[in-house]
């Protein structure tokens, strides 16, 4: 991050604000919890690094942006389960009848299959879709180049080895959450839009799904299989 000062990019006080002290500094490290909920009982790799040498640049990043997404995704995105059980329950006075379907879908692995640069680009593209050029004090090329910093310095031990995460991100960097929401809203409005147009509803809780809607099932499965080919990282 030295780079990023020198180059007056953030003032001496901010570098001091997002910066760790070598001994509060721990190498990340990957551990894996069981999914028991789903076919198989799959693993889902987390990198645990809240001792991470970004970790705070990543939540001053997520606590910078978080308010702007959901400026533009308040209409699509939830922040619980309760949430889109109300939001289905006051479409389904309006809407439902006997041909109604209520679909569930699981992005896979969002957090890690996301790509890189796309990822901290859906940042940007965010920022131009709001017009804003400056967020508090931080112009958006500094916000994309910290935001890069983070992504792209994720290190992490496994089994008295080390690696470098050139795919995705750290699941529980605060940022990650962020990055892969953008990269998702700009992904899913082709579909939000059709589903609308249908007088459907759709809902995401980070990674999953939710849409309900009078289609015949048919349609859904040809819909999904058309809408799984828009984006190779995204199934």
């Amino acid at each position: 991050m030295m780079m990023i000062l020198l180059s007056n990019w953030i003032t001496q006080k901010q570098y001091e604000q997002l910066s760790i002290r070598p001994n509060e500094v721990e190498l990340a490290h990957l551990y894996y919890l069981p999914k028991p909920h789903k076919p198989g009982t799959p693993l889902w790799p987390i990198v645990f690094g809240l001792k991470h040498p970004a970790i705070k640049i990543s939540k001053f990043l997520d606590e910078l942006l978080r308010p702007l997404f959901d400026k533009i995704a308040s209409n699509t995105i939830v922040t619980s389960r309760t949430e889109v059980i109300k939001q289905l329950h006051e479409w389904s006075k309006r809407n439902i009848c006997q041909e109604t379907l209520l679909c569930t879908m699981d992005v896979m692995d969002l957090y890690t299959m996301m790509p890189q640069i796309e990822g901290i680009l859906s940042i940007r593209k965010m920022l131009n879709l709001l017009n804003i050029k400056q967020v508090n004090d931080l112009k958006i090329e500094t916000i994309i180049r910290l935001s890069r910093f983070v992504v792209q310095n994720n290190y992490f031990s496994y089994n008295d080895k080390y690696y470098h995460q050139v795919h995705g991100g750290a699941i529980d960097s605060p940022l990650t959450l962020i990055i892969a929401n953008c990269y998702m809203f700009f992904f899913e409005q082709d579909i939000v839009k059709q589903i609308k147009n249908s007088n459907g509803l759709y809902l995401r809780y980070t990674d999953d799904i939710y849409i309900t809607i009078n289609w015949p099932i048919q349609h859904v499965y040809k819909q999904i299989d058309r809408w799984n080919k828009f984006d190779q990282n995204i199934k």
